[in-house]
């Protein structure tokens, strides 16, 4: 496993221990664990609380649906394939109360998903986020309405060996965990402002 190369303050160790493998044991994820992760994506905070994430997901074992959401990802995420669940998130475009575009979605969309990054941590599994899909085919694969947007898609499941890997994703996989320092990305008062 993987960790943060330079980590210059404590952080919860949740999301120190959160990783993005693309290796996955041939290990089933159970229905009750994916109802964690999305009733902790429910919880997420949201603008006027309107809460406009909604997840499409499949197990390995319905594989017909599993099959579909695969169709949806780019040929470079195909390692996905062994992962045990995949899902997809969708962003609910405008506001229930007046029917205004929700600006917010994607931002609380993220949110949601973040939440259920964590609580898969806490639960000892791995999720992977892909934005490699064609999201006009998700839209008509999965039937997803008009007012909502496909996001980005998921692959859930448990760390597996890296050594199962093609060999170029096997080097992203084992390579140490890195961030932007602190300075590039948070300012204080104005822009590059330290």
């Amino acid at each position: 496993m993987t960790t943060l190369t330079e980590n210059r303050l404590e952080i919860n160790t949740l999301i120190e221990a959160r990783r993005s493998p693309r290796a996955f044991e041939d290990r089933e994820v159970t229905e009750e664990q994916l109802e964690t992760l999305f009733e902790a994506a429910r919880w997420a905070p949201s603008a006027m609380n309107e809460q406009p994430w909604r997840f499409i997901y499949a197990t390995k074992q319905d594989k017909e649906n599993f099959d579909r959401l695969f169709s949806c990802l780019l040929e470079g995420n195909s390692w996905a394939k062994k992962a045990s669940a995949l899902f997809i998130t969708v962003a609910k475009k405008s506001y229930d109360y007046d029917g205004s575009p929700n600006s917010h979605a994607w931002h609380d969309v993220g949110l949601a998903t973040g939440n259920l990054l964590l609580q898969a941590t806490d639960l000892g599994l791995h999720v992977h986020m892909m934005g490699g899909f064609k999201a006009a085919k998700a839209r008509e694969v999965l039937g997803i309405p008009e007012g909502y947007e496909p996001v980005a898609m998921g692959a859930i499941g448990y760390a597996g060996d890296p050594d199962t890997l093609p060999e170029a994703l096997k080097k992203r996989e084992l390579a140490p965990r890195t961030r932007k320092p602190l300075e590039e990305l948070v300012f204080r008062g104005t822009w590059e402002q330290q």
